[in-house]
């Protein structure tokens, strides 16, 4: 174990941090907003924008994610009304590329999350609140909505963590973010044990983070009302 050049390493390494972060929260807010329009549509009366709404959740689900982000990134070049699009700026960037990837990828997660919420909702609970004479619309904020939330952020924060881990997927379209920089320290020291062994405690303490953030959301959510 070089432990010189492992100390020497975490500076370079550290510096990786913004882009990870930057990647992991902008594309699960980008996921979240666009999971609200999956799950609208999922759940929605007409036949044909379930159906669309369950084949996207299938494909986004069904492939891995770095191809998605090849596709992205090297694929969508290829198509010439592409490139003359107003998005060919947003498109050729890898940054936007891969949160693009990442956002479309958890956005079908984080929408059957969504659903499996919802249905988790006591239907006597509904009922209790429009027998109080709530209107469709107060018993949606103040019963269907807490209710699911609740049922819901476990397994939405174990989302949260796999973007933070899936974000090293992005060093594969040259972002040089935590994994980005630790092949590059890589490539020119050969101590993939040791560089590696560092990206990974950096990934670790990331989510560590994140874990403690969601575990605060469940108890307030969880908390009985004073």
């Amino acid at each position: 174990m070089n432990f010189e050049l492992m100390w020497e390493s975490v500076p370079a390494l550290l510096g990786g941090v913004p882009l990870t972060l930057q990647l992991a929260l902008l594309s699960v807010a980008l996921g979240f907003v666009l999971a609200l329009f999956i799950l609208a549509a999922r759940l929605s009366r007409f036949a044909w924008l379930a159906a669309l709404a369950k084949a996207y959740v299938f494909v986004f689900r069904g492939t891995p994610l770095l191809v998605q982000i090849f596709f992205i990134y090297y694929g969508l070049s290829q198509f010439d009304d592409v490139r003359a699009s107003i998005l060919w700026p947003l498109l050729r960037d890898p940054f936007w590329c891969s949160t693009l990837a990442l956002a479309l990828n958890t956005a079908a997660y984080a929408s059957e999350i969504m659903r499996g919420g919802l249905l988790a909702v006591p239907p006597g609970a509904i009922e209790a609140a429009k027998a109080l004479g709530l209107s469709r619309l107060k018993v949606l904020w103040t019963v269907t909505m807490p209710i699911a939330a609740r049922q819901a952020i476990p397994a939405y924060g174990n989302e949260l963590i796999l973007m933070v881990k899936a974000t090293s997927l992005a060093s594969t379209v040259t972002l040089l973010e935590v994994t980005g920089i630790a092949k590059q320290i890589i490539s020119r020291s050969y101590a993939v044990f040791e560089i590696f062994i560092l990206a990974g405690a950096i990934y670790l303490l990331l989510n560590l983070a994140a874990t403690m953030l969601v575990a605060l959301a469940e108890r307030r959510m969880t908390l009985p009302a004073r």
